[in-house]
């Protein structure tokens, strides 16, 4: 299948989203779609699929003029959407969400369970996927929505996928399992639009890529003829030229001691420190335990067993509420359902973990919540029009903004940061590295749970590591590489 768009145009009311995007995608090739969260990248894509209707400009597919009326007669076309935020049905069971739409039946108009359990299972064999098909999808974890997602839209039969950060969520094995399928699907004629802002795997898989700034088309290049310095340079009209900010550690005294936690199932006698001033991060494969972790430190979850001592003092952290209060804060790796409340607007979002400062005789003080809002926007550089916009509306690197922001400034002793750069694009990436590095200089100490081995490589000044529900080991800066890493996450020494 051969698409081609052509001075493509979208408004949503006063904000020009797109303004003339061009896009050619061959027959048979993998291409990358990249630029900065707001960019345009997804709108593009949604326009092409029928989910939005474009202003101005034409879409020919195979040279006949081609425009959908909605995402379900594309599919029945062959084209298949992969989303960034993942459109699972929690309360069904992954069976269910696997079919949804697109059931099985029977001659007597019965669902035909057998072929659709046979289905699936290979397709999640292929995928070396190991998800029990009666389980709820709600209690699967963000990865693991990931590839649901993903054997959903393999299962389709596409002519073309519109994969929009399929690996933000993946463990560097399943990233390689996907690439399989990936090379596997290109051989067989399958087209690739390939949204990601994960550098290293753009010129690793994909054939040209198309860079778009500020709603527009800059360059689209045969991948040999470009590098990664000058991709950077035209999605963000400057150079970047360190990934990984320059870190000073200046650490001080413990702030925070996990002693024997475990909770059955998730993970067992788990213990660790961390000091004021430091990243101390987080590594493993999807399932490790990582998140389980965390998420029973901010009293998301209960513990079985196990203390939580913060300055030196035993706390008890029954829920979020508690841990707040103990000066621990949490940017969850699930920022769709956990982090943000998305018809809430910038502004309500930010201050939801602060409103006591803003309001300290049970009235809001206007201005003041305004200008912490406006500061953090301009800090942040969050793409908006307004602080009064609704979350919803925004890209996923600036929703992943909003979530980072409302903990900032409320007076935290730590902050644990659960993929804090995922689905965000490489100039955000370096704010939100430098924001680290500024809230580390005034004593603030960090998790930074990553599935990313460079991030975690780059950003630590300590690297702990998962396998099955323990520590399997601690890494200092000098001995951490990502062969070290990989050997401890799956079990070695």
């Amino acid at each position: 299948m051969h698409i081609t768009m052509h001075d493509i145009y979208k408004s949503f009311g006063t904000n020009r989203v797109l303004t003339g995007v061009n896009f050619d995608l061959q027959e048979g090739e993998i291409h990358a779609l990249m630029g900065e969260n707001g960019a345009g990248k997804s709108t593009l894509m949604n326009i092409l699929i029928g989910l939005h209707q474009r202003d101005q400009g034409t879409i020919m597919i195979d040279d006949k003029e081609t425009y959908f009326e909605s995402p379900k007669e594309a599919e029945q076309r062959g084209i298949a959407f992969i989303h960034q935020e993942l459109n699972v049905w929690s309360d069904m069971t992954v069976l269910d969400n696997l079919f949804i739409g697109k059931e099985r039946t029977s001659n007597f108009g019965l669902l035909n369970m057998k072929e659709m359990k046979a289905l699936a299972t290979e397709q999640f064999r292929k995928l070396s996927v190991s998800i029990p098909l009666n389980q709820e999808a709600g209690k699967c974890s963000v990865g693991e929505k990931q590839m649901i997602e993903i054997a959903k839209a393999l299962m389709t039969d596409a002519k073309v996928i519109v994969m929009d950060e399929p690996t933000a969520a993946l463990t560097e094995r399943e990233i390689r399992k996907l690439f399989e399928v990936i090379a596997s699907l290109k051989k067989d004629g399958v087209s690739i639009v390939y949204i990601s802002h994960r550098m290293e795997e753009i010129f690793e898989i994909c054939d040209r890529i198309t860079v778009m700034r500020d709603g527009k088309t800059v360059d689209t290049k045969a991948i040999p003829e470009t590098n990664f310095d000058d991709v950077v340079k035209k999605m963000v009209g400057r150079e970047i030229t360190d990934r990984y900010p320059e870190r000073t550690s200046n650490l001080g005294e413990i702030v925070l001691e996990v002693k024997n936690t475990s909770k059955k199932g998730q993970f067992k006698d788990v213990s660790f420190s961390l000091r004021a001033g430091e990243i101390l991060g987080f590594s493993g494969l999807m399932g490790s335990g990582r998140t389980e972790i965390m998420r029973t430190v901010f009293g998301i979850d209960s513990l079985d067993k196990g203390e939580i001592w913060v300055h030196g003092k035993k706390v008890s952290i029954r829920n979020p509420e508690d841990a707040v209060k103990a000066g621990i804060g949490f940017v969850t790796e699930d920022r769709k359902d956990e982090g943000l409340v998305l018809d809430f607007s910038i502004r309500d979002n930010m201050v939801l973990t602060n409103l006591h400062s803003f309001a300290p005789k049970g009235l809001i003080k206007d201005k003041k919540e305004q200008e912490f809002v406006d500061v953090l926007i301009k800090r942040l550089q969050i793409k908006t029009q307004s602080s009064a916009t609704l979350v919803r509306s925004l890209s996923g690197g600036n929703q992943q903004k909003v979530v980072i922001a409302k903990w900032i400034g409320i007076g935290l002793s730590v902050l644990i940061l659960d993929e804090p750069t995922r689905g965000v694009d490489v100039g955000a990436k370096r704010e939100i590295y430098q924001l680290m590095n500024e809230l580390t200089e005034r004593g603030v100490a960090i998790i930074m749970v990553s599935s990313e081995l460079p991030e975690v490589l780059g950003m630590s000044d300590r690297i702990l590591v998962v396998h099955e529900g323990h520590i399997s080991g601690e890494l200092s800066k000098q001995e951490a590489t990502q062969e070290n890493i990989m050997t401890l996450a799956t079990g070695g020494q």
